[in-house]
């Protein structure tokens, strides 16, 4: 396997710019996850380091070899469409071999490679099978097996897994993660879903509109968030946001939501000390670090009153919609909280999890 490097790469299509002065880092054996939404540029990136789309300016590197002139077959990397891409009229064991088949590989290695890769996944039983007689997944793991037998310097995977229901997902998202591990693969994986985001790559990178947002792992990207976009696209359901105006009272600092109060905790008040009185920020809750109760807490300070507007029971756990005044916060209670709607409710929750953006420049106010 190898590093993967990308320096300030861009690609305009007739003068639109999709692609914006990238700079990346792969290291050797990382799992690199492209996160955004559609349009954002991820799949584009991607096909630049394949060599299916040129670079307009910058550079591509695997292994500090500048490969941003070769064409695909010359860059030792692997790619795993979301389309399977598999020939019908195929075998799985020559659907797997085709592509070392064409590089003259010898019959010997060709056999090896096809079984150790069906072992791997689970598909030793199947090689005589033709695709139409495989499940969604199964042609999956053929695509990818295709791709193992090959022994890329790198794997590159373009939403592999969203022709797949919501089961078979999942399933197939266990396999990837086990496989990395097994074979110890640089994998570059672009999707538009959070979840296999968070659950696969050892790092995430977040793309809006051919930038990026921010570079971290699943956990500081979801806890630490560079910006109001970060904030928002990572989480389930979104994180609220709301605009307050600030006030200060001798040394400390509150924000005002609809009439209430709530005082901010020292590493917001330290983050907002530059701001005149009045001026506005943004603050941020996450749904799952807001409690519900049905009285105040007058030892607590960090509190909204809230009416309850709409509760989604998803068995597990409840959403739960509330209005302050005409701020609407969405909380997630488990299954044991008992509420309807009309309810006059308290949204407590910690000054460790409330965030801050500036509202001109939507960049968090703190580390």
């Amino acid at each position: 396997m190898a590093s993967v490097s990308l320096r300030h790469v861009s690609k305009r299509f007739n003068g639109v710019t999709a692609v914006n002065d990238v700079n990346l880092e792969i290291d050797d054996q990382e799992f690199l996850v492209l996160l955004g939404p559609s349009g954002c540029g991820k799949t584009t990136t991607l096909r630049m380091v394949a060599g299916l789309e040129e670079v307009t300016e910058g550079g591509i590197y695997i292994e500090d070899r500048d490969v941003s002139q070769l064409p695909p077959k010359d860059r030792d990397i692997a790619m795993v469409f979301q389309n399977y891409a598999l020939y019908p009229h195929m075998s799985v064991a020559d659907n797997m071999a085709f592509g070392l088949k064409l590089r003259k590989v010898p019959k010997v290695q060709v056999d090896r490679r096809v079984k150790e890769a069906a072992e791997i996944l689970g598909l030793g039983e199947l090689l005589a099978r033709r695709p139409r007689e495989l499940s969604g997944g199964q042609r999956q793991r053929v695509a990818v097996g295709r791709a193992i037998v090959r022994e890329p310097k790198a794997f590159l995977m373009d939403e592999p897994l969203s022709n797949l229901d919501a089961k078979l997902r999942t399933q197939t998202r266990v396999e990837l993660k086990r496989l990395h591990q097994r074979l110890g693969a640089t994998i570059l994986y672009v999707t538009h879903d959070q979840t296999e985001a968070m659950t696969m790559g050892t790092r995430i990178v977040v793309m809006r509109d051919g930038v990026v947002q921010q570079v971290d792992t699943p956990e500081r990207i979801y806890r630490h968030p560079a910006n109001k976009f970060v904030a928002t696209f990572v989480g389930t359901p979104a994180m609220n946001l709301f605009d307050v105006g600030l006030v200060r009272e001798g040394d400390s600092v509150h924000a005002r939501i609809d009439g209430q109060s709530i005082e901010l905790p020292p590493p917001l008040r330290q983050a907002v000390n530059a701001l005149r009185d009045g001026s506005t920020v943004t603050l941020g809750l996450r749904p799952e670090d807001l409690v519900l109760s049905p009285q105040e807490h007058p030892e607590a300070s960090l509190q909204l009153l809230a009416t309850v507007r709409l509760v989604e029971p998803l068995g597990h756990e409840n959403i739960v919609h509330c209005d302050v005044g005409d701020v609407l916060i969405i909380a997630r209670a488990n299954n044991e909280w008992v509420g309807t709607v009309g309810d006059k409710v308290t949204v407590s929750f910690s000054g460790a999890r409330l965030y801050a953006f500036d509202p001109n420049t939507e960049q968090s106010l703190v580390d």
